[in-house]
């Protein structure tokens, strides 16, 4: 007889021993266990498998094949870990398996994400009023708030974008930086507003859009500013931006995937000056506040604009008194995201985010320090949790990226930023120490003096 219990029991002792040795292990697989992968190419089985033999061969081949994404020492992406109570919460969230997307059928959860998302609003120093929707990270999140821009703007100028398409609609000026990030012209792409069409302004050394490149583009239009660019970490004067366009029925919409979280921190908000008076913000919960993928959430001014731009009904959808989660985001069958942030939430506290913010801008801070002293080139301004170093050129620095990715001790990627080829060391993980950071220098400034 299948005994349930004991194969869930299992899993999590499986899990649990693969999340206690992330500290201890190297951080990207061994070309051995890599090699393994190719036991897994085999044709469909023509009969039933016990799930006892499909775990061990999950954690048996994947476990040590994996990248440590989630331990203190990967540095390669805006990634963080998750912290203990939000992976305890997504465990239990997957039990429930609740499709979260009407209030009457999953009550609880519905209420429970309404719920986070006001303390995310409180917390964030964004508009109590905002409408929001929880979707699988920052690509969907400002999908589904440029969604809600384009219906806004072309109500405004007589046009029902819901209704009537875009065939024959006003033409909507995009306005965007030379650093805007993929996800964001992605997102332009899908809602048919094209990912070239729009219009390019210059930015600065840090990547911080400069105000005076801006056009005088007047409504219908939407300008999308960053908070965090994801080489520098740098953000948007967008304060000023706001204060300039607003008044011309301008739509500001901001990428804060991890520089948003800025907001949290009475010590770094500063930075964000003027975030508040935006319309429209996209961020992850599975970066700085260290949830599990996949977890974005979009904030949306005109609450009603989301809706007109999400909404979903069907006969055999029960309407609700109360606040339906598919009315505000892309899909309808979709997984309790807010349950985790809920418990991360929960767990830390405002003092708590605050910290952990604080926390990896100062570890990122210690990383240049030590990379300066040694000799090498700090090629941005480290102002949140992102660093950028330069070991020569281009060759030399690209084969220290290779050789601390092979020798394992951390992991981190490189990159091209203003035509430097540079390695890009970001820092977000709730559990990496000043021991983390002392042992990956070490690493590192070891891997560049045997790249000469």
């Amino acid at each position: 007889m299948f005994d349930q219990r004991k194969l869930l029991l299992e899993a999590a002792e499986r899990a649990i021993r693969y999340y206690e040795a992330l500290p201890r292990r190297k951080v990207a697989p061994d070309p051995d266990h890599l090699a393994r992968i190719g036991e897994l190419d085999e044709p469909m089985p023509e009969g039933p498998c016990s799930a006892h033999e499909i775990l061990t061969l999950l954690d048996d081949i994947g476990s040590p094949a994996s990248m440590a994404m989630a331990g203190p020492r990967f540095f390669g992406f805006v990634i963080g870990g998750t912290l203990p109570a939000a992976l305890a919460a997504n465990w239990v969230a997957a039990a429930w398996d609740q499709a979260t997307g009407l209030h009457d059928v999953t009550p609880f959860t519905a209420r429970l994400e309404q719920v986070t998302l006001g303390w995310l609003l409180d917390l964030l120093g964004l508009p109590a009023d905002c409408g929001g929707g929880f979707v699988t990270g920052a690509t969907m999140a400002s999908f589904s708030a440029l969604a809600a821009a384009r219906c806004s703007v072309l109500a405004e100028a007589g046009w029902d974008s819901e209704s009537d398409g875009l065939f024959g609609a006003p033409s909507i000026n995009v306005v965007v930086s030379d650093e805007v990030h993929p996800a964001v012209t992605k997102s332009l792409g899908l809602l048919g507003l094209g990912r070239n069409r729009v219009i390019r302004v210059a930015t600065d050394g840090q990547g911080r859009i400069k105000p005076e490149s801006l056009p005088n583009v007047s409504a219908p239009a939407v300008i999308c500013v960053q908070a965090g660019n994801v080489n520098t970490g740098a953000i948007d004067p967008i304060g000023e931006i706001c204060d300039r366009f607003k008044r011309r029925g301008v739509w500001v919409h901001v990428d804060g995937a991890f520089g948003l979280w800025a907001a949290a921190s009475p010590r770094m908000k500063h930075l964000v000056s003027g975030v508040e008076l935006a319309d429209s913000w996209a961020t992850d919960g599975h970066k700085w506040l260290n949830v599990p993928y996949d977890c974005g959430v979009s904030f949306v001014r005109e609450q009603e604009s989301l809706r007109r731009a999400m909404a979903i009904n069907a006969a055999y959808l029960p309407p609700s008194e109360e606040r339906d989660p598919s009315h505000y985001t892309p899909e309808l069958s979709r997984r309790p995201r807010g349950v985790e942030i809920w418990a991360a939430l929960r767990s830390l506290g405002r003092s708590g985010v605050a910290d952990l913010v604080e926390r990896c801008c100062d570890h990122a801070r210690r990383f240049a320090r030590g990379l300066e002293r040694a000799g090498y080139e700090v090629l941005n301004d480290v102002v949140l949790n992102q660093v950028l170093v330069s070991f020569g050129d281009p060759d030399r620095t690209n084969r220290v990226i290779e050789a601390i990715q092979c020798e394992g001790t951390c992991w981190a990627g490189g990159t091209v930023w203003q035509e430097r080829t540079a390695m890009r060391i970001s820092v977000s993980n709730w559990a990496t120490t000043e021991n983390d950071v002392d042992q990956s220098l070490d690493a590192i400034i070891r891997a560049a003096r045997s790249c000469t």
